[in-house]
């Protein structure tokens, strides 16, 4: 008995086109350094501690995007450092594949600068991000020189995002605000307070505990010196 063929065809106007497998494994190079991985951790374990009751997003670096089913070759493998995309199903992907996520892109990447990266972050990256993937907002930052620029699509044109006083600038699809803080990328919420990180989080939590505990104690202190004993306050 000879098997059916399972090869999956796209139909478009050129005609039928095998599609690939439907899961193919990310293809990116290593980043620039260690401060550019960190850099990329610290925004993905950040937005996933804040989002954490969330499952309509997926958070990614430097994973490959595959976006062309008819031609996989390299120049179509476009593995942004860092990005989000929101309306989606939160589950772990080996790469993200347009043609089998209802065709969406990126709502935001950011680009990590680096000497060998740089040119082609501002030039052909952009380009791509702006007429292909057609993402609403488009950031770069170099973890080395602190340069930090955004760009909103406007009219099908990435315009800059003007930054505010503290050199902020604001991510309407995040709903969040994105600047330098102690030389990383982080972000803000919209009253300009750091999102902080699961660990960052977790210490001001053991602080807040700490300093209730203090206060308590001080009080039961003041009650006992009042003749009252505060444990007979606490059963009734």
């Amino acid at each position: 008995m000879v098997a059916a063929d399972q090869t999956r065809i796209l139909q478009t106007e050129a005609g039928p086109v095998p599609l690939p497998p439907n899961d193919l494994p990310s293809d990116e190079p290593p980043l620039e350094s260690s401060l550019h991985l960190q850099q990329m951790m610290l925004l993905l374990n950040c937005l996933d501690w804040l989002w954490q009751d969330r499952n309509d997003y997926f958070a990614a670096g430097n994973l490959t995007i595959y976006y062309n089913a008819r031609q996989l070759k390299s120049k179509d493998f476009r593995g942004p450092d860092f990005f989000v995309i929101l309306g989606t199903e939160k589950r772990s992907r080996k790469s993200w594949m347009v043609w089998e996520e209802e065709g969406r892109y990126p709502n935001v990447i950011v680009e990590l600068l680096s000497d060998s990266t740089a040119k082609t972050d501002r030039g052909l990256k952009k380009e791509i991000y702006q007429t292909i993937f057609r993402t609403p907002e488009y950031f770069w930052f170099s973890p080395d020189t602190l340069e930090f620029e955004g760009f909103l699509l406007t009219g099908g044109v990435y315009q800059a995002i003007a930054p505010n006083e503290r050199g902020h600038r604001w991510s309407e699809q995040l709903q969040l605000f994105l600047g330098v803080h102690e030389s990383q990328l982080r972000y803000f919420s919209l009253e300009g307070d750091l999102i902080p990180t699961p660990k960052e989080a977790a210490k001001a939590e053991s602080q807040r505990a700490e300093a209730e505990q203090r206060r308590n104690a001080k009080l039961a202190a003041k009650l006992r010196e009042l003749g009252i004993d505060p444990d007979e306050l606490s059963a009734e």
